[in-house]
């Protein structure tokens, strides 16, 4: 939806902004997917837990503790993907709470490199003396899950491509099935060869693979959260673009920012001559914006002659 506004010859113009309770973002049309996915890691988490106290597996509990991000992290994206589609706007809420879904995976970043920390934090004390684990109750506990979370793994991975929302609950159970996997591998290891360093090794071996791709996923919500340009987006390009449309003469006041995954927004101000069709370059503008850059949410306003000079460019 491309919205734009022209200013008249006296300064007075006005324009209208998106319209979030109308549609909605891209992790909106996987809803039933994650609660689908809360019920099966929530049922397969229990089974972890239990298990994992009674053999003193580390690996085991950390594939738990994994298991728990998940499902407070699937808890989380679902209950903030609710309140941005049943949410309206307001005068105080003029973009609805799109942001939540945002908010909702900077919180499964953090929850998820705080348990990966303290993972491999743990894994590394018990090498001074690692517990005997049963090897048995690992293998067949760490089956469960993998099933479960190969069954998430599919739900998930198509909306994971669309909202960052989901990404976050999905880099969740990748780790947790690489997690289930590496239970597995340490679960033979101890039964076959009695190897007490294989359930710490692979524990360490989870945390690590983790880590770097939870700090990337909490880059990216800061980004939005702090409203910098998306980053497939080139402003000088835009800017670029919109000066070389006929009859414009300057480009300022230029603004591209993103509310939740897969909803860019932005606004620009054009300076035209007095001889050019304010809805021609409008009609123009339009074209090159979601054409060529994929911005559907824009608001141009279109300054002729005389009228830069009651528009100020903000310095914040």
């Amino acid at each position: 939806m491309l919205t734009f506004a022209y200013i008249n010859a006296v300064g007075a113009g006005h324009g209208h902004g998106i319209d979030a309770g109308h549609g909605g973002s891209p992790s909106g049309n996987h809803q039933r997917r994650l609660a689908v996915s809360l019920a099966v890691l929530a049922a397969s988490l229990v089974l972890q837990v239990v298990v994992g106290l009674l053999t003193s597996s580390l690996a085991l509990l950390s594939d738990a503790g994994h298991n728990f991000t998940d499902v407070l992290g699937i808890g989380m994206a679902l209950a903030a993907m609710t309140a941005a589609r049943t949410s309206v706007t307001s005068d105080r809420r003029t973009f609805g709470l799109y942001r939540a879904e945002v908010l909702a995976a900077l919180a499964n970043a953090v929850l998820l490199f705080g348990v990966a920390a303290w993972v491999v934090y743990e894994a590394i004390r018990r090498f001074a003396e690692p517990p005997e684990v049963p090897g048995l109750p690992l293998m067949l506990t760490a089956l469960v899950g993998l099933a479960a979370n190969l069954v998430v793994f599919a739900l998930l991975r198509r909306g994971a491509r669309e909202s960052i929302n989901l990404r976050g609950a999905y880099l969740e159970v990748v780790a947790d099935t690489l997690g289930s996997v590496g239970v597995l591998i340490a679960g033979a290891v101890t039964l076959i060869f009695g190897w007490r360093y294989a359930d710490p090794l692979v524990a360490i071996a989870i945390g690590l693979f983790i880590l770097p791709r939870t700090f990337a996923l909490g880059r990216q919500a800061v980004r939005i959260l702090v409203q910098a340009s998306p980053a497939h987006v080139d402003v000088a390009e835009v800017r670029a673009g919109l000066a070389a449309l006929d009859g414009v003469q300057d480009v300022h006041d230029v603004h591209i920012w993103t509310l939740t995954s897969g909803m860019d927004v932005g606004s620009a101000h054009l300076s035209v001559d007095a001889t050019c069709d304010p809805a021609a370059v409008l009609t123009c503008a339009q074209r090159l914006l979601t054409e060529k850059h994929r911005l559907a949410h824009f608001t141009v306003q279109v300054e002729p002659p005389g009228a830069r000079t009651g528009c100020t460019e903000l310095r914040w």
